[in-house]
């Protein structure tokens, strides 16, 4: 899972239709070879076992969630691989923001839940984007890249819907009900953005996207200042990183044109992100 090696262990048979399903096309790392990550998702070892399975996440061996029912257990999957990836990548400046590609440019994409960002994401992606990652942006300090970390695009409750009946085509799991997250279903990324997973990308356009029902979709103009404040909060590890911290959220900002995205037509925003430098270009030039 470029650019990170995960050594994966399980016990729950369940498991591994979806796995191999999504996560068919990536590259197998030596067996005895160095792991960034030690993962595992295991039966909790209780009498409910026999009626009503749980599972729990482990990280070097050490239990470091909740107990949760086992038909869970490949959303755990995924969020505990988050998890991993946001609490012990320091070398990156880690924002929680989806991120794309498109001409060696990335497109990034913060917003809190609910704002319609992984449906946008996951559309983007259906239409020749190549997904760099639903859910993390990893801002190299030194180079000034992105660097990508394509995993399945976590779809949630009506989203699920949206996208299958936009792209019927698209591989996704099963939706399972959380209580967290209400519904939840993993969308399977193109062969194109596994194979591209190691290629980084300029950032160019750094896009606040939010769902309003109604709406026509448009484009705004959104300050440096704000956007620095929203990527400072949306930063995994912005306070950890101190001045360098501070340093890299301004360095990313400075290199995007930074705007506000309403929509809630996905063909009207897929119209609009076609031609995505003609109409942040006039956003820019806008007048305050």
């Amino acid at each position: 899972m470029p650019p990170f090696v995960v050594r994966f262990r399980s016990n729950v048979p369940s498991l591994t239709p979806d796995f191999l399903m999504l996560y068919g096309e990536y590259e197998l790392a030596d067996m005895n070879g160095f792991a960034d990550f030690h993962v595992e998702i295991r039966y909790v070892p209780n009498l409910k076992r026999l009626f009503d399975p749980e599972i729990r996440f482990y990280f070097d061996g050490m239990p470091s969630f909740s107990v949760l029912p086992a038909q869970q257990s490949f959303p755990t999957l995924e969020w505990g691989l988050n998890w991993c990836v946001a609490a012990h990548s320091h070398h990156y400046l880690v924002v929680h923001a989806a991120v794309l590609e498109r001409n060696g440019f990335a497109l990034i994409m913060p917003a809190p839940p609910g704002s319609g960002k992984s449906t946008l994401c996951a559309a983007l992606m259906m239409n020749g984007w190549r997904l760099m990652s639903d859910e993390l942006t990893l801002y190299d300090r030194n180079t000034g890249h992105i660097y990508g970390h394509p995993r399945p695009v976590s779809l949630k409750n009506r989203s699920i819907d949206v996208i299958s009946s936009a792209f019927p085509d698209s591989i996704m799991t099963t939706p399972v009900m959380t209580e967290s997250k209400g519904m939840v279903a993993l969308l399977k990324p193109p062969e194109s953005a596994v194979v591209s997973a190691t290629v980084p990308a300029k950032p160019r356009w750094l896009v606040l996207p939010k769902y309003e029902q109604g709406t026509e979709a448009r484009f705004e103009r959104q300050g440096s200042a704000r956007t620095f404040a929203l990527i400072a909060e949306q930063s995994f590890n912005y306070d950890l990183l101190g001045l360098d911290g501070f340093n890299a959220v301004g360095s990313l900002v400075d290199q995007c044109i930074c705007a506000k995205f309403t929509y809630s037509d996905l063909d009207e925003a897929m119209s609009l992100f076609q031609n995505i430098e003609a109409h942040l270009h006039e956003v820019a030039s806008a007048t305050p």
